[in-house]
Parts: structure tokens; sequence; C-alpha cells
């Protein structure tokens, strides 16, 4: 059975860090870039950022750039989303998804359930 897991979402003051967890299974992990998106209430998804494990420069889309960092351990099949110096327009539901190889494809192939961020200004 293929699963995306997100977790480390939580309610965290503006300026706070937290660290997401996407943890895959049921998948050759290596083989897939992961995403991170994101949709607030009201609002249209977003991609926030993109990993793969061919190409050694992540995307950031450019609100995240200098407060963001993705990363992934193929060895746990986990991709992180390290999130520093949040702000209250931050505040969505977070979901991970893989796509074949690179990050462009859509649809993704498989998603998470999402995990809850909420940025207290």
């Amino acid at each position: 059975e293929v699963q995306l897991v997100e977790s480390g979402g939580g309610l965290v003051q503006a300026g706070g860090s937290l660290r997401l967890s996407c943890a895959a299974s049921g998948f050759t992990f290596d083989d897939y870039a992961i995403g991170w998106f994101r949709q607030a209430p009201g609002k249209e998804r977003e991609e926030v950022s993109c990993i793969s494990s061919s190409d050694p420069n992540p995307y950031y889309r450019e609100s995240a750039k200098g407060r963001f960092t993705i990363s992934r351990d193929n060895a746990k099949k986990t991709v992180y989303l390290q999130m520093n110096n949040l702000k209250s327009e931050d505040t969505a539901v977070y979901y991970c998804a893989a796509s074949w190889v690179a990050c462009w494809p859509d649809p993704k192939d498989y998603w998470g359930q999402g995990t809850q961020v909420t940025v207290s200004s």
C-alpha cells in the first residue's frame, strides 16, 4: 500500500519554526520527487517546495526562499521541510506529494493526508 504521511504541524507564533516530515512507503522512494504543497482556507493549493534525487537544486516558491529548507533522507524514505521565521500567511494545511523522477509532472502520483500549520501573529 502506497502511503505518504505528513507530521510536524502545529500552532506556532510568528517568527517561530516548525519542521514538517513526509514519510513514504509502498513505492520506490528514490525514483520520485517529493513536493510540499499548502492550501489555506478559501485559497487555491500552491506548491511550496520540491526536491528530487536527480536534481541538486530544489525548487522554492518565492515567499519560501531564505526561510524554508527542503531535504530528503532516502535511507529513511522521508522528506523534511524546515520552516523558519514563520509568518501568519504561512497558515495552511500542508501536503506532500510524489511525482515520478522530477518535480514538474502533474498530476502527482501520490498525496498525503495533510498536516495543519497555524501561525499566530
